[in-house]
């Protein structure tokens, strides 16, 4: 059995070749939903939405988020009416009152709907409408994933990392931004001096997580502040990781980000940006598979291969790896 840790890209492209090692029966995947925002009333789970796609064999693989071949003719009519109505356009973050006012699970992660600044797509958008349905219904988060993932098709277990609002905000001299802001609407150009996980001390793992740390864990290669930080800010998630088998995936290609900021972030929780700064990200690692270029040195066991993954087979190279790291450990 083995539970891999995902964030939005590094980790489903790992996926892709997972099969070569691991049956879909043992297979459990935990989202990060540090992403999660509403988006004009919708609850759009980013991270989790890509595994989704992905097992239902419908992602656009060029952008790595998004239906392949979706038309997006709301969010371009949500763009005529603003410019029609001399509306601002970007990411339009709610005043402060606003952000604990409607449904929990959306606390601190309310954007207004007009001038939509994430491109959404129409089939990608009715997921969204589903889900907010079911959540507004009484379902939580992982029931409406789960409900997700039958309509999909997948076969392995997918679970978003809490049911509880966990919310990724990123300081900047600017002022704070949630990381969909800083990212998507800003493209990570505001320098970054503090990351912070609101309400991860007091969110809980989903049903079903911390079991799913029992079995051997493998973190991907996503951005260890973003996608895999929010995970380990809840309690009890590090230190079941520190009672498992863990490997690592380096998401650094030497000294540069696999996809994503994860340098700048890196630097922000003072650690180096780097792989070799993945000892102080995962100090409870196990084992680690880096690229074969990549000079980093842990005194733990590590696997060098071509880490870069631009197709199948690179993720099938890549798993094998990671199955050869695990032999080691285990």
């Amino acid at each position: 059995m083995v539970t891999f840790l995902s964030g939005g890209t590094g980790t489903p492209k790992l996926l892709d070749g997972a099969g070569v090692a691991f049956s879909p029966e043992e297979t459990t995947i935990v989202a990060n939903t540090g992403d999660d925002i509403e988006l004009g009333g919708l609850f759009v789970s980013p991270d989790v939405d890509t595994l989704l796609f992905q097992g239902g064999g419908i992602l656009d693989r060029e952008q790595w988020w998004g239906i392949d071949d979706d038309t997006h003719r709301t969010n371009s009519a949500l763009m005529d009416i603003a410019s029609a109505a001399d509306l601002p356009e970007g990411p339009q973050y709610l005043p402060t009152e606003k952000q604990t006012a409607g449904r929990e699970l959306a606390n601190w992660r309310r954007f207004s709907g007009v001038a939509e600044f994430m491109t959404i797509g129409d089939r990608d958008r009715a997921v969204h409408i589903t889900r907010t349905s079911l959540i507004d219904q009484g379902h939580t988060l992982s029931e409406a994933t789960a409900r997700l993932a039958d309509a999909f098709g997948l076969d392995v277990d997918l679970l978003p990392m809490s049911d509880d609002p966990v919310a990724s905000l990123i300081h900047t001299p600017e002022g704070m931004m949630h990381f969909q802001e800083y990212w998507v609407g800003r493209r990570g150009e505001p320098s970054v001096d503090t990351v912070e996980f609101r309400g991860s001390s007091t969110a809980e793992p989903a049903p079903g997580v911390l079991d799913a740390l029992d079995d051997t864990v493998v973190i991907g290669p996503s951005n260890p502040v973003t996608s895999i930080g929010p995970m380990l800010a809840l309690p009890g998630f590090a230190d079941a990781l520190a009672q498992t088998t863990v490997v690592v995936v380096s998401p650094f290609l030497g000294d540069d980000a696999f996809s994503g900021p994860a340098g700048e972030l890196m630097q922000a929780v003072n650690a180096e940006p780097s792989t070799s700064g993945l000892a102080t990200a995962y100090p409870f690692a196990d084992a680690y598979v880096i690229d074969t270029d990549d000079d980093a040195e842990f005194d733990r066991p590590t696997i060098q291969t071509d880490i870069r993954i631009d197709s199948q087979a690179d993720a099938r190279r890549v798993i094998r790896a990671v199955a050869e790291a695990i032999d080691i450990v285990s």
